[in-house]
């Protein structure tokens, strides 16, 4: 723990504060209103279920602006070649529509499921480098209006 001597603010360095996290949505959320004019922010969720109640996949999204940004997809692993991801993307896709929304944005580490997103219509909009095993994060948009490309939607 240090102190600015002249401010006398106290800097802290721990573990996950989710209470922290949340007012942090909550002053990026009024400070990015003013210079967008957007501040409609919200969020929705995707779940698949078996049988027994388990969980076989899911999917967790935000909303802003007319943009949905997907924060995370997995299905489980038996559950894979059933399209279920598909699946779950297409709903996740049909939701952001209903909220207004007519654009994704995602990103996806290269060895997990950039091709997947790519096969879904997303296009590649940059890349961060550095991720372990020398691999990267690849930054992918797809346009939910029907015939418009990215560039289109700028």
């Amino acid at each position: 723990m240090t102190t600015d001597q002249i401010a006398r603010l106290t800097l802290t360095t721990a573990e996950h504060d989710p209470e922290l996290n949340n007012r942090l949505t909550e002053e990026l959320i009024a400070f990015n209103a003013a210079p967008t004019g957007a501040a409609d922010r919200g969020s929705f969720s995707v779940k698949v279920t078996d049988e027994a109640g388990e969980l076989a996949g899911g999917l967790a999204a935000w909303t802003w602006g007319g943009l949905c940004g997907i924060d995370m997809l997995w299905v489980r692993e038996d559950s894979r070649k059933d399209g279920w991801g598909s699946k779950i993307l297409l709903a996740a896709e049909a939701e952001a529509e209903q909220r207004g929304c007519d654009r994704v944005a995602v990103s996806s580490f290269t060895f997990q499921a950039a091709g997947f997103y790519q096969r879904h219509g997303y296009v590649e909009t940059g890349r961060t480098l550095g991720i372990p095993g020398d691999h990267a994060d690849v930054h992918m948009y797809k346009s939910l209006a029907s015939g418009c490309t990215p560039s289109e939607q700028s």
